[in-house]
């Protein structure tokens, strides 16, 4: 058995039976909505959540914190296991940061223990299909640098489609201007919106009525799709499950061999999506975002 710990974080919206499956050590985001004291991101039970943001709530997100990630790493350290740690993108987040940081403090001081680590710049399941390939990885014995070298193979080729379903989300975050969400929500335009090359959200475009917003983004995939290679594809969605299983229907109808996972998008993203969000991630053959 592999003597290392594959350590993420939680906004890669892993279903909690791979993260039990593949015993994933995955490091917590917080989550505060309104006034009320930070909770944990795998506190809060997804739907409750999203009821509330439809009832008004104003939801913030903190990233993990250096602590959280030494007490975990540390204890990982101590039970003489290495550790492989896989990063929220750092186009996103300080996560990434606090969590590098914390590796290279802990190098200094277990000098016979390995501990690697990457920014995956991928968010959401994007972020969680590497990570499960790097569990399955682990199982077929693949050692930590092996499983490192694959992972930045091919993370630039992780495409991650994503529409929301309310503008005023995107709004209250800062993507898009008071003027674009009320003009969009009365012409019913929809997103189209990728994780780039650099980890941050780019809006490349809108289409009108949410029946084609999913549309496009399974257009987007048959165009840049690789799924010989990589046979996975992941999507995730924030109370709009339905949707999530339109897309997953039309995947396995035309690509039989290929795994398909649905989770919830998490409290810490969907924070910032709202409710009605769909990312629909694979791996491609043009670097992500890139249709050609």
């Amino acid at each position: 058995m592999a003597n290392y710990e594959i350590f993420t974080d939680s906004s890669c919206d892993l279903p909690a039976e791979i993260i039990a499956k593949y015993d994933l050590k995955v490091m917590q985001l917080e989550v505060i909505i309104n006034e009320e004291p930070p909770v944990l991101n795998c506190e809060i039970e997804s739907k409750a959540f999203y009821d509330r943001l439809r009832a008004g709530a104003n939801a913030k997100t903190s990233a993990v914190t250096p602590g959280f990630f030494e007490e975990h790493m540390r204890k990982t350290l101590e039970e003489g296991k290495d550790i492989l740690y896989l990063g929220f993108t750092s186009g996103l987040s300080v996560t990434y940061s606090n969590g590098a940081m914390v590796c290279e403090m802990l190098r200094s001081e277990y000098p016979d223990r390995k501990i690697l680590y990457t920014d995956t710049l991928c968010a959401s399941v994007g972020q969680g299909l590497l990570v499960y390939h790097a569990a399955n990885l682990r199982e077929q014995g693949k050692s930590m640098e092996e499983i490192l070298e694959e992972i930045e193979r091919v993370k630039q080729f992780i495409h991650h489609q994503v529409t929301v379903d309310d503008l005023f989300f995107l709004k209250r975050g800062g993507r898009i201007s008071a003027a674009t969400a009320v003009a969009g929500t009365v012409l019913k335009f929809k997103p189209i919106i990728i994780v780039d090359e650099a980890g941050k959200l780019s809006n490349i475009g809108k289409v009108r009525g949410r029946k084609s917003s999913l549309n496009e983004l399974y257009d987007r995939m048959q165009k840049t799709q690789r799924l010989e290679v990589l046979p996975y594809v992941f999507i995730s969605h924030s109370d709009c499950l339905e949707d999530a299983q339109y897309l997953a229907d039309l995947t396995k109808k035309d690509y039989p061999g290929t795994e398909v996972i649905i989770s919830d998008i998490g409290p810490v993203i969907g924070a910032h999506t709202g409710p009605g969000a769909i990312a629909f991630c694979h791996m491609g053959k043009t670097v992500k975002g890139c249709l050609e």
